[in-house]
């Protein structure tokens, strides 16, 4: 039993990280359900695991999009670092800022974490709702925008001002599970005016660079508080084989996922990913009111 649960929380973050509809919220809520608590120290390698598969999908589907975009030239390459790095930088400044705030002035004890806000269902239920909406009005302002293909994209559209501005955006979901990191750069960058594609291709390499980090991150805060190190964490040896199992079903739910999205994204079907948060946001209030989950 606990083996399938591994493969069902495995397919769930695959598919939940990548489409703009808030991973953490799916999983989350599908750890309640499936009675498994990702705080425990025996989790951490298989959480660990399961956003390893989701990032090297990412890695694996926009490669060959990414060296043309990318990897062209050398000048491609360093103007294509430079925002990728103001926007990461942007991200981490406005999220640790945003985490302090939270453990210094709204928790407020000394040994408060920002963590102790992710299971919280009435910010879940809030950052879905915020996320259906941008998507929704990202989703009619890039109405016009166009299906491009990769050979028709030249300029991206995208400045200084814009990358920055999108690393910002991707600062505030840190805190708030619940607010999609996909569909909040995706939306934000086509807000801006950004073509379809190259807004997607962008919020996904924003999140190779961001997802090693916040793993070691999250990795660390565990090891830190338990005193311990990875190979002696409870039930480390017996997890071994089936993280390893749930990091290959993350990787291809998640590279259905990422084909799914951009199917609805170039088609003009991205306000459908709005109408989900929203339904998905009330489902969570409905469910929490009744007591369900």
């Amino acid at each position: 039993m606990f083996f399938l649960k591994i493969l069902v929380l495995a397919v769930v973050q695959g598919a939940a990280e990548l489409l703009p509809v808030s991973s953490s919220a799916h999983v989350i809520i599908a750890e309640k359900f499936l009675g498994l608590n990702p705080t425990a120290p025996s989790m951490t390698l298989l959480l660990v695991m399961l956003h390893t598969g989701t990032m090297f999908a990412v890695i694996f589907y926009f490669w060959k999009s990414w060296k043309k975009t990318f990897f062209g030239s050398w000048k491609d390459f360093k103007n294509s670092a430079i925002l990728v790095a103001a926007a990461t930088f942007l991200t981490g400044s406005v999220g640790l800022l945003l985490m302090e705030v939270i453990e210094k002035l709204v928790l407020g004890g000394p040994h408060a974490q920002v963590e102790q806000i992710f299971g919280n269902l009435t910010i879940i239920g809030s950052g879905l709702a915020v996320a259906g909406v941008l998507i929704l009005i990202s989703g009619w302002k890039g109405r016009g925008a166009g299906a491009e293909t990769s050979e028709g994209k030249e300029g991206n559209q995208l400045d200084m001002k814009g990358s920055c501005l999108i690393g910002a955006v991707q600062g505030l979901c840190l805190p708030f599970r619940g607010f999609s990191r996909s569909g909040a750069t995706i939306s934000t960058g086509l807000i801006l005016g950004m073509k379809r594609m190259p807004a997607e291709e962008f919020s996904f390499a924003l999140a190779v660079v961001l997802t090693p980090p916040v793993i070691v991150r999250e990795l660390w805060r565990i090891l830190k508080a338990h005193h311990m190190s990875l190979m002696n964490l409870p039930g480390t040896a017996g997890l071994l084989y089936p993280s390893l199992l749930g990091m290959v079903f993350s990787f291809i739910s998640g590279l259905i996922a990422l084909r799914w999205l951009s199917k609805w994204l170039l088609g003009g079907r991205w306000y459908f990913f709005g109408i989900y948060c929203l339904a998905a946001s009330a489902a969570v209030f409905a469910f929490h009111v009744m007591g369900g989950i």
